[in-house]
């Protein structure tokens, strides 16, 4: 009877030390494990292939803070140590203790939810041990020192291995008496049952009566105040926010997504071109593509490959000041109508062929040298008439000559003729930017070097208009 009501008495003080939280404040846990004894016969810690001295024990536990717990922890079982037929002993140990434990899974080293939770336990309790004829049965203080290791499974249920080491203040629990303490060591394990919870009816770990959102589906993450995370803070609840990063102040649709007034898959707060029009091709931000550059968008865009730099009219073509059809870009004369062939400068007149025609043969040097004979004066002043009338006129001048003599006398005879013809020009008023002179010696004959009215026609000067 007086096993049974101590192990009563145990079931009924003791605790194991579980992670309570506010809500769920006390815990109960049924642990069984074994003694270990350390005293004037052996010293029997940690060693496993003794005879097993068993014991069991219940707990109750109560929530302090987070990082504290407390309560009380009964066991009750054998003792005892075999090291011969001479040198043993058996008996039945009881002890009651209060604990105080540290837990590590305290939100500074592991978090308060971790599955696993360490702790570190002290307290301060009473053991009686009794047991065989060589037992004195005692009373004594006890100083409980230990470790421990939980799995919380669940918010109730959870699986712990504690260690403890048990300091007594006594020498009177095996059959010796030598002045040495005997103390104990208790390896146990036990399952955790956490109790006492307030009411939460959507469990999302938050009362009801603080609960601002209390209908929040089972497993979203929720605030101090029950409501449902929202990271990005724009009024959507991560659990439906299809963009979770939006930036603070942008305004979202339902998704949690920022506003698309045009639809062009650009956000309004990123696109500098809001209004694009339905179904257009837009860049990174939001605005109609533009291939060419022209500052003119391709939708719009009737000369969608105009090259870059070129200016451009409303349609997004080039500008044609004089309407020829040849853009200002490419117009030699862009304010005055040309032809494409002339790259947009006038069709050269007739009466301005026949003076290169006259030119050709008129022009006179004096014989074997770059000097122009004065009766050449004439035409080349029309030259210069022309010239000064078309500003828009870049002329060639290419000199050539017969075959007499050698081909590189020629051939240096005919870019001095050239030469001077542009210098009497430009004497004459015309910008040598517009002039340009070139020998070819006797390389292009036009008539038959044979005869000496041949060789006459190929000692000539050419006038060829540029634009």
């Amino acid at each position: 009877m007086k096993k049974i009501s101590i192990l009563l008495l145990g079931v009924f003080c003791s605790i194991a030390i579980y992670a309570q939280n506010a809500d769920k404040k006390w815990a109960i846990e049924a642990l069984f494990g074994k003694n270990e004894y350390n005293g004037d016969i052996a010293n029997d810690y940690f060693k496993w292939n003794k005879t097993f001295y068993g014991m069991g024990g219940l707990g109750l536990n109560f929530y302090l803070d987070k990082n504290f717990d407390g309560g009380f922890q009964a066991t009750y079982g054998k003792y005892g140590s075999w090291v011969n037929s001479t040198s043993n002993f058996l008996g039945k140990k009881f002890d009651l203790s209060g604990l105080l434990r540290y837990k590590l899974n305290n939100g500074y080293i592991l978090p308060e939810n971790s599955f696993f939770a360490p702790y570190l336990t002290a307290g301060f309790g009473y053991v009686n041990y009794s047991g065989g004829p060589k037992i004195y049965e005692s009373n004594t203080a006890i100083i409980p020192l230990g470790v421990g290791l939980k799995f919380n499974f669940s918010k109730t249920v959870a699986l712990q291995y504690q260690w403890l080491f048990n300091f007594n203040a006594s020498d009177r629990q095996d059959f010796k008496m030598d002045n040495k303490d005997d103390n104990f060591m208790k390896h146990s394990v036990g399952l955790v049952i956490s109790f006492g919870g307030k009411k939460d009816k959507d469990n999302d770990g938050v009362l009801d009566k603080y609960d601002l959102c209390p209908n929040t589906p089972l497993g979203v993450k929720v605030d101090a105040k029950g409501c449902p995370i929202d990271s990005d803070g724009d009024g959507v609840a991560d659990y439906l926010d299809k963009c979770p990063n939006t930036p603070a102040g942008v305004k979202v649709d339902a998704n949690g997504c920022p506003l698309d007034s045009d639809g062009d898959g650009v956000p309004d707060y990123l696109d500098k071109c809001p209004n694009t029009p339905a179904g257009v091709q837009v860049d990174a931000n939001g605005c109609p593509i533009d291939s060419d550059g022209d500052g003119v968008a391709d939708y719009l865009d009737k000369c969608p490959n105009t090259p870059a730099g070129v200016q451009v009219d409303a349609n997004g073509c080039p500008l044609d000041r004089d309407g020829d059809g040849v853009p200002d870009y490419l117009d030699k004369c862009p304010d005055v109508k040309g032809t494409i062939e002339n790259k947009g400068c006038p069709e050269i007149k007739q009466e301005t062929k026949e003076v290169f025609k006259r030119a050709l043969q008129g022009i006179q040097f004096a014989t074997g040298k770059d000097v122009i004979l004065p009766k050449s004066f004439p035409i080349l002043d029309n030259v210069v008439s022309i010239m000064k009338e078309n500003p828009a006129y870049q002329l060639d001048i290419n000199g050539h000559t017969d075959n007499v003599g050698k081909p590189e006398a020629n051939q240096i005879l005919s870019e001095k003729r050239a030469a001077a013809v542009k210098a009497y020009l430009v004497q004459k008023g015309i910008s040598a930017d517009r002039l340009m002179s070139a020998g070819f010696g006797d390389k292009q004959p036009v008539a038959d070097n044979k005869t000496a009215a041949g060789r006459q026609q190929n000692r000539r000067v050419e006038f060829k208009v540029n634009f």
